[in-house]
């Protein structure tokens, strides 16, 4: 097992509270693996955060290096239209 090492935090009271109770509980042993679990969820979450950053990043990388020529703003607007009108049809043979 990995050395661990002991930090001092501050907490509210709210949030101290919802810890002991989730320990009281018996949901966790301490409140050392409460805040454990709490920064592994926030880890998780940040790697999860990064990769959507990443997809994100591609598409617009993809954009802007897609050689096809850019529209005009009466382009778009007829394509969107013509989209609009296909939904509506679509629509009403539901």
């Amino acid at each position: 097992m990995p050395s661990s090492e002991t930090i001092s935090i501050t907490m509210t009271p709210e949030q101290l509270r919802a810890v002991r109770e989730s320990v009281e509980a018996g949901e966790y042993a301490s409140t050392s693996d409460v805040l454990s679990d709490a920064v592994r969820l926030w880890q998780r979450r940040r790697r999860d955060d990064a990769e959507r950053l990443n997809v994100i990043r591609a598409r617009i990388r993809r954009s802007l290096d897609d050689p096809r020529p850019a529209l005009s703003l009466e382009e778009v607007d007829a394509h969107l239209e013509a989209l609009f009108a296909q939904a509506e049809n679509d629509a009403s043979r539901a």
